[in-house]
C-alpha cells in the first residue's frame, strides 16, 4: 500500500501504477471474477471460439485491474478504452447477426466514453488543472462534467444505460459472466475516486435504483432481466457515492464486492440454461430442476444472495448505504431504496429461478453443465454464504474507517418483513392474474433513440439536406446559365462585338478618340 511509479512525460508527472486500500480492494475482487470466470469457461472448444474467447477475457481482466491501479487520468484512458476494445469479443465470438450488430453498438458507445475522458482530462490540463487520478469538482468546471459523463455511460446511469441490456443478453454463455464483473465496476471505483459527495449522483443513484424494476418485470429474455438488475444494483453503489461518507462508501465498494459474485453466480447458472437448452426466454423454460437440480440450487442462492436475506451477501451490504441516508438526514432517499430492495426481490429473487427451473413445466429434459461450470457456481454460491455470514472477512478489506453491525435485530426484522411482504405480493399478483406474462415482445427503452428514431432522424435530415441542395444547385445553375446567354449574346459569333468592322469605320473612331484625349488632357 501506497506504492507509486512516476513518469515525467511532455512536462506532465504521470503515475502509470499506484497503490492504496481502494485500488487494493477491487484488485483483490477482479482477480477473484477472472479465476471463477475463467473455470467457468474451461470447457470450451475451438469450435465455440475458445481461443478468442479465452484471450479476450483474460485480456479485459487485465484491462479492469490495470485501470484500478492507475494514478492519473491520461493512465486510466488507456485502460478505459482497452475495456471496450478487449470485451467486445466476447460479445462478438456467439457468431449471430444480432450479437454482431449488438457488439458493434457497444463498442462505439464504450469508445465514445473514453474519448470524453481523454477530453475531459485535456481540458484540466489546459486549465492549469492537475491530471492526477483523484477527487475532481463540478463546481464551474466543464472538464469536471465531461469527465463525470465519460464514468456515467460506463456506470449505465439513466439514458445512458441501455448498452448492458442491449449487449450483454447477447453474449456467449460464458462471455457475459466476464461482462458482468469487469465494466461498471471499475465505473464504480472511478466514482468512488475522482466523485464521492457529489450530490447530483444521489439523484442519479436513486434513479438507477427504481426505474430498471419495471422494465425487469416485463421482460421475457432472463439474462436481460439479470441486465436491468444489474442497472439497479450500481443504482445502490453510486447512491453511496453520492452520500459520501466513510460508512457510505464503504456501502458502495462492499456492494460491488458482492454484487461481481451474486451477479455472476446469476448470470453462471443463466449461462448454463442457455448453453444446456439453447434457450433463455422465460416462455419457453420451466421444470429444469427435475434434470438440472444442481444448478437449480446454485441460482436460489444466488437468488436468496441478491434479495438480501439474512446470512447471505447483499444483507450486509446494501443496509450500510440505506443506513447511511439516514444518518446524514437524506430520509427522502430510504424507501425509494426500500421499494428498490423489494424489486429486487420480485426480478431476481423470485421471477429468475421460477420460470427458470420451477413453473410450468416445459418439457425441456437437459442435463447438468459441465463440471467446470458446476464447480465455479458452487464456489460462487459459497462465497455469498460466507461473506453473508461473516460480514467482518468483507469489512477488514474496506478502504474507509467506520463502524457497522449488520446483524441486529431492527435490521433483521425489517428485512424479513420486507421479503415476506414482497414474496406475498408477486404470490398475489400471480393468483390475480396481475402480474405480466412471459411471452415473446418488444420492450422499448431509450435504445430506441438511437436505434430506431436516429437513423430515421439522420435519414430525414440527411433527404431534407439533399432537397436543399438540390435546390441550390437548379437556381446557381439557372445563373450561370443565363450569365452565359448574356455573355454570348455580347461575345459569341454573333454578337455585337465579334462582328467586324469596316476600315473606314475604324478610322474614324481612331480619329474621335484621339480628339476626346486631345480635348481633355490639353
Amino acid at each position: 500500500e501506497g506504492a507509486t511509479i512516476e513518469v515525467e512525460m511532455l512536462g506532465y508527472t504521470l503515475l502509470p501504477f499506484k497503490v492504496d486500500r481502494l485500488a487494493m480492494m477491487f484488485g483483490y475482487l477482479f482477480h477473484l471474477a477472472a479465476f471463477l470466470g475463467n473455470l467457468f469457461a474451461l470447457h470450451l472448444e475451438k469450435k465455440d471460439g475458445a481461443g478468442v474467447q479465452h484471450t479476450s477475457a483474460v485480456l479485459y481482466a487485465g484491462a479492469a485491474i490495470g485501470a484500478v491501479y492507475t494514478g492519473d487520468l491520461i493512465s486510466l484512458f488507456v485502460f478505459w478504452e482497452l475495456l471496450a476494445l478487449t470485451s467486445v469479443f466476447l460479445i462478438w465470438a456467439r457468431k449471430t447477426e444480432r450479437s454482431f450488430r449488438a457488439g458493434f453498438r457497444y463498442l462505439v458507445i464504450h469508445v465514445l466514453s473514453g474519448v470524453l475522458l481523454l477530453s475531459g482530462a485535456l481540458m484540466l490540463a489546459y486549465e492549469g488543472e492537475s491530471i492526477e487520478f483523484g477527487p475532481i469538482s463540478l463546481d464551474g468546471s466543464m472538464a469536471g462534467w465531461v469527465i463525470l459523463i465519460a464514468f456515467g455511460i460506463k456506470a449505465a446511469f439513466p439514458l445512458l444505460h441501455t448498452w448492458i441490456t442491449d449487449a450483454y443478453p447477447e453474449g456467449t454463455p460464458t462471455g457475459t459472466v466476464f461482462l458482468s464483473a469487469f465494466t461498471t465496476k471499475v465505473a464504480v471505483f472511478a466514482l468512488v475516486r475522482t466523485f464521492a459527495g457529489e450530490d447530483v449522483l444521489i439523484y442519479v443513484g436513486v434513479t438507477m435504483t427504481c426505474f430498471p424494476i419495471f422494465y425487469a418485470v416485463i421482460e421475457n429474455d432472463l439474462r436481460r432481466v439479470l441486465s436491468y438488475s444489474m442497472i439497479n444494483q450500481i443504482g445502490f453503489m453510486v447512491t453511496g457515492v453520492g452520500l459520501g461518507t466513510a460508512l457510505a462508501l464503504n456501502g458502495a465498494v462492499a456492494h460491488a464486492f458482492a454484487d461481481v459474485i451474486f451477479k455472476g453466480l446469476l448470470f453462471m447458472t443463466m449461462g448454463s440454461v442457455l448453453q444446456m437448452t439453447g434457450r433463455i426466454n422465460g416462455s419457453d423454460l420451466g421444470g429444469l430442476y427435475k434434470t438440472m437440480p444442481i444448478t437449480a440450487t446454485f441460482c436460489v442462492i444466488g437468488a436468496l444472495a441478491i434479495s438480501a436475506f439474512p446470512l447471505f451477501s447483499a444483507f450486509i451490504t446494501k443496509s450500510m448505504v440505506m443506513t447511511a441516508a439516514l444518518d446524514e438526514g437524506y430520509v427522502w432517499v430510504w424507501p425509494f431504496l426500500l421499494f428498490a430492495s423489494a424489486g429486487v426481490l420480485e426480478h431476481a429473487g423470485i421471477k429468475i429461478p421460477y420460470f427458470s427451473f420451477f413453473g410450468h413445466d416445459s418439457g425441456i429434459r437437459a442435463k447438468e453443465p459441465p463440471k467446470n461450470m458446476l464447480w465455479a457456481m458452487g464456489i460462487g454460491a459459497v462465497l455469498c454464504v460466507v461473506i453473508g455470514s461473516f460480514p467482518s472477512l468483507l469489512y477488514s478489506l474496506l478502504p474507509f474507517e467506520a463502524e457497522y453491525h449488520p446483524y441486529d435485530w431492527t435490521h433483521i426484522v425489517t428485512q424479513l418483513q420486507l421479503l415476506l411482504f414482497g414474496a406475498l405480493a408477486v404470490v398475489w399478483l400471480m393468483k390475480r392474474g396481475i402480474y405480466p406474462p412471459e411471452i415473446r415482445a418488444l420492450n422499448i427503452d431509450a435504445e430506441w433513440l438511437y436505434r430506431w428514431f436516429g437513423p430515421r432522424l439522420v435519414h430525414g435530415i440527411g433527404g431534407a439536406v439533399a432537397r436543399v441542395d438540390s435546390a441550390v444547385r437548379t437556381r446557381v445553375f439557372e445563373v450561370v446559365r443565363g450569365t452565359l446567354r448574356g455573355a454570348r449574346r455580347g461575345h459569341g459569333s454573333q454578337g455585337i462585338l465579334a462582328r467586324t468592322w469596316p476600315t473606314g469605320s475604324m478610322i474614324l473612331w481612331v480619329a474621335v478618340l484621339l480628339a476626346a484625349f486631345l480635348v481633355f488632357y490639353f
